[in-house]
């Protein structure tokens, strides 16, 4: 019998964090979930209490414990990862973070973008950028991720992998109303803003990347990995998927030059090739096929 793997989830607590540590207790793992306190993991989960931002927090919280595996739901700045770097040194064998499609906002390529077209070692760090204020941060929630990279990938002596997650659709958790948008207006008949020049993007179901994020913690590879089901999706395709729920609705698509679109409304294609990933081992499905599931799952409608 495999001795079991002492796995930290930073994070956790929610969406596809939450579906990972269901995951990793069902595989046997001893699984220990730290977060600020508003919510218990499951049973079988040791819980800590630490605020991640706060370095004395954070190491009187995790005491002299050790891990094979650390997986980082929640390092948005790279203050968050220096903080990290210093406290888990020495104390884990693997570190991984969930990033995200959003690091590649400067790659322009109607191609699948593959890993190296965004390589942390390269990417400049300034910590002293406002990355406390809560607007900047939302405004520069891709910058935030990319230097949170960097600053991981500096520091040879931690092994590092970098998730780099697709939109994620699905469940009937999802807390970022982005298809409740376009349920709405469909309903109501209400214009939906998108691009007169609008690119499709790479997306992943929840359940899928709770798998993929499971599947990594088995692994030993490092660096980055896209991660994101098979299949291209545009705007017109996901309003078809949510109008089928909604009969008595009515889809007005409305093309705007400037100012503010729908959300899944892109300027630029985000289209991730996954074939790394694949060529480690995983077996990633098909947007397409699982699409109306996550859309009734979301909406409430049953699958």
């Amino acid at each position: 019998m495999e001795t079991p793997r002492e796995v930290l989830v930073i994070g956790g607590s929610r969406y596809f964090g939450k579906r990972l540590v269901a995951r990793l207790l069902a595989a046997g793992d001893r699984v220990t979930v730290l977060n600020r306190g508003s919510s218990a993991p499951p049973r079988g989960a040791v819980h800590l209490v630490a605020d991640r931002d706060d370095e004395g927090s954070l190491r009187s919280a995790l005491g002299s414990r050790t891990f094979d595996v650390v997986v980082d739901q929640v390092c948005y700045t790279p203050r968050q990862a220096a903080v990290a770097r210093r406290v888990f040194a020495g104390r884990t064998r693997r570190y991984v973070m969930t990033s995200t499609v959003e690091v590649y906002e400067y790659e322009d390529s109607i191609a699948l973008v593959r890993e190296d077209a965004v390589d942390p070692a390269t990417v400049p760090v300034d910590l002293g950028l406002p990355w406390d204020d809560p607007e900047f941060l939302d405004s520069q929630y891709g910058e935030g991720k990319r230097q949170a990279e960097a600053v991981f990938a500096a520091d040879p002596t931690l092994p590092f992998t970098t998730v780099r997650v697709a939109h994620v659709l699905g469940g009937d958790d999802d807390f970022t109303g982005r298809l409740a948008h376009y349920a709405d207006r469909i309903r109501t008949g209400e214009p939906i803003a998108v691009p007169v020049d609008n690119q499709p993007a790479t997306y992943i179901h929840v359940e899928e990347i709770a798998d993929f994020l499971a599947w990594t913690v088995g692994q030993d590879f490092t660096g980055p990995v896209n991660a994101a089901s098979h299949g291209l999706l545009g705007t017109e395709e996901l309003c078809r998927a949510v109008a089928a729920h909604v009969p008595e609705g009515k889809t007005v698509l409305q093309l705007v030059e400037l100012g503010e679109v729908s959300p899944f409304s892109f300027t630029r294609s985000y289209g991730m090739d996954n074939f790394r990933a694949t060529r480690l081992g995983f077996t990633f499905g098909d947007a397409r096929q699982w699409l109306p599931r996550a859309v009734a799952e979301t909406l409430g409608k049953g699958a």
